[in-house]
């Protein structure tokens, strides 16, 4: 067998490796996470859980997952309790005690700030994939727009015409950690991916790169050449309310 038929015998070889590698590593890591989750679960409500009313001590075997399935009731329950009018009274008793506590009230703030955050509506949430030039200009960073909603930072520090936005610049391979920039409009430019592809494109550090859907644009218009703000008078002006790139071209 010569030299060429080798070669190209090993590259099919380490193809096929690499692409079981792909399939099967994600499917492995998930089945992994979920199973150490529901074992932890268990781990913490099993032992709370009555003798006579636990399946484990029925059966000639451990029954995986009945601690999440009664946290996850327990939880629903308190939830419904929390609609009502007596659930309210007693979450609000229960917070003013938090409150009164020096230590233990910032933790508690901190936190539900948080889990609010994360599990409130999406349109409250991020809406847009942008970049901006960071850490140096000419080079180019992934951020989420938030919101467009007016702070007390836009009163103080808003030009006219310009205003901040909100931007978070994710951390590659972890995108729950990162920075929270207000950037001028005029410095952002908008891209039409999705959160999600814009989270898969960090996570993977580039190496998942979503579909193009067509040249970026800004209010409607593509940009022509390097990627970068339009130059003046190409776009019209847009609209403080709107999150679209400025016309005004970089300093």
């Amino acid at each position: 067998m010569s030299d060429a038929h080798k070669t190209s015998a090993m590259t099919r070889l380490r193809n096929y490796f690499l692409t079981g590698f792909v399939v099967c590593a994600p499917l492995v890591l998930t089945i992994y996470i979920v199973w150490s989750f529901v074992g932890w679960v268990d781990s913490w409500v099993k032992p709370y859980i009555p003798g006579r009313y636990n399946p484990d001590n029925y059966l000639s075997i451990q029954l995986p997952g009945f601690g999440l399935i009664v946290a996850l009731v327990l939880i629903t329950l308190i939830g419904f309790l929390t609609a009502n009018f007596i659930g309210r009274a007693i979450v609000t008793f229960g917070e003013r005690l938090l409150n009164r506590m020096p230590l233990v009230r910032g933790l508690y703030k901190a936190l539900k700030q948080l889990f609010e955050t994360a599990l409130s509506d999406k349109n409250e949430m991020f809406r847009t994939v942008g970049m901006v030039e960071y850490p140096r200009k000419g080079v180019w960073s992934i951020v989420f727009i938030a919101a467009d909603k007016r702070s007390e930072i836009n009163e103080k520090l808003d030009q006219e015409g310009d205003p901040l936005m909100a931007v978070f610049m994710p951390c590659t391979p972890n995108p729950t950690t990162g920075f929270l920039m207000y950037v001028p409009r005029s410095e952002v430019v908008l891209l039409d991916m999705s959160i999600e592809d814009g989270a898969k494109l960090i996570v993977s550090a580039g190496l998942v790169t979503p579909e193009t859907k067509g040249r970026i644009t800004a209010n409607g218009v593509p940009i022509e050449g390097p990627m970068g703000n339009p130059p003046v008078g190409t776009l019209p002006q847009p609209a403080l309310s709107s999150l679209t790139a400025s016309s005004r071209p970089n300093k």
